[in-house]
């Protein structure tokens, strides 16, 4: 039988996971590709330190050599280099790779893609967009002869466990962000999860491969869930919405006829009987809607080292397979050069604010007034009557506003206009509403 040589890059979580799959399932692996994958190395930092699941005699810090003697090259190290050198040193000497690494792809997709197609080998990184879940797949292989509209996903575990618990439980936010660290979900640094970072690399991804066209993660909106308070919660609930940090990508038509794309992260409301609503815990989903195939929806666990190493054998399988049966490498030309990228401000959508106001006859028309003058329409308004802290307090109450389609230039302005208006005591929330 063939042989095939691997070296991983990156001993971590996800790499010692993968090591051990070599090891243990062996035979399998070997029946399944028609060769057996023969791990020859692990490039680490520090090949002194204990690494469960990997022998110590497959530590290297040598990345030269063990790139050098592979024919399937896993990339596992995270951050843009030294992991970029490596791969592009990889595909220039034929090794087809493998790589989670959102971060590196988000920024140089296309280069990437270039390397791979002019040396005639494959790259694949399922892992790198909502760890078990096949969606890279689906979108590049599964519906290339179908025209993606939009793709709407939970495409963060940690997020979405935090958001889960303070809607189920009813914790703020630190607390929720608290037993996620405690369990593992989230890093002692929370930053690129709760920011919405690591969702919108992963937005960049999903949109380069939807539409052909190069996203980078700048060309990103990005807002975090750090604001969500758990009286934003309550007041979501009460209308029939649940809030989620959604990725959304998605192909917008022009009246001159031309095509833009649209890929924004941020907090937004879902009503509760959408599918990505029932998304619960630190699991993922993937809402895709194209043309014909209608609407689909991939869901699964979408972190942790066993999930993310599953996505990443089943690119190892995949690539591993066509180096023995032969065949073309990259696909060419999976992204094109340029696309138009819309800013945020372009975008049409529709917002929910809820304001305190004073409470006293006029409020609601001029209210109504400051949002007809931005050319947005109201949709719906609640009133709700608040308790005074105290006797000389003067009457207050809450307002919930949500709003028809409009451009977010225009609903940005009404909240503004709203802010400095002398009927409104403050601005407690704006979330934007989506999938409705």
């Amino acid at each position: 039988m063939e042989k095939l040589t691997v070296a991983l890059l990156g001993g971590g979580v996800v790499g010692a996971e993968v090591t051990r799959t070599l090891l243990a399932r062996s035979d399998a692996l070997a029946a399944r590709v028609g060769a057996r994958l023969e791990l020859i190395g692990v490039l680490v930092r520090d090949a002194s330190k204990e690494r469960d699941g990997i022998p110590r005699e497959l530590l290297t810090t040598d990345a030269e050599a063990v790139v050098a003697g592979a024919d399937i090259v896993v990339e596992l190290m995270g951050g843009i280099e030294p992991a970029r050198t490596h791969i592009l040193d990889a595909l220039a000497a034929g090794a087809s790779v493998v790589t989670a690494n959102k971060a590196l792809l988000a920024q140089h997709f296309p280069e990437l893609i270039t390397a791979a197609d002019d040396a005639g080998v494959r790259i694949e990184y399922e892992a790198a967009v909502a760890g078990a879940i096949p969606i890279v797949r689906p979108l590049s292989v599964s519906l290339a002869g179908d025209r993606i509209e939009r793709v709407m996903g939970i495409v963060n575990g940690t997020t979405n466990y935090i958001l889960d618990q303070m809607s189920r439980e009813g914790w703020d936010f630190d607390a929720a962000l608290t037993t996620a660290q405690e369990l593992g979900y989230a890093e002692a640094d929370p930053t690129a999860d709760v920011e919405g970072l690591d969702a919108a690399a992963k937005a960049a991804i999903i949109a380069s491969l939807a539409f052909q066209v190069p996203v980078a993660m700048d060309d990103v909106h990005v807002e975090g869930i750090s604001s969500v308070s758990a009286d934003m919660i309550e007041t979501a609930a009460a209308q029939g919405f649940t809030i989620k940090l959604l990725a959304i990508c998605e192909r917008i038509d022009n009246p001159d006829g031309t095509e833009s794309v649209s890929a924004r992260v941020y907090p937004a409301l879902i009503r509760d009987d959408h599918p990505l609503a029932s998304v619960s815990g630190a699991f993922n989903a993937v809402f895709v809607e194209a043309e014909n195939a209608g609407s689909l929806m991939f869901y699964g666990q979408g972190a942790g080292g066993a999930p993310t190493s599953s996505a990443v054998m089943g690119d190892l399988v995949s690539v591993a397979r066509r180096r023995v049966l032969g065949g073309r490498g990259q696909v060419a030309q999976q992204v094109r050069e340029s696309g138009d990228i819309l800013p945020i401000s372009r975008i049409s959508t529709r917002y929910q604010m809820t304001l305190e106001v004073h409470d006293r006859p006029g409020v609601l028309l001029r209210v109504a007034e400051i949002v007809a003058a931005e050319g947005v329409s109201i949709e719906l308004v609640q009133q709700t009557r608040l308790e005074p802290e105290d006797e000389a307090a003067s009457p207050r109450a809450k307002l919930v506003i949500a709003t028809h389609s409009a451009v977010e230039s225009a609903l940005a302005a009404t909240v503004d206009s709203l802010a400095s208006s002398d009927v409104v005591e403050s601005v407690k929330s704006v979330l934007r509403i989506e999938g409705a």
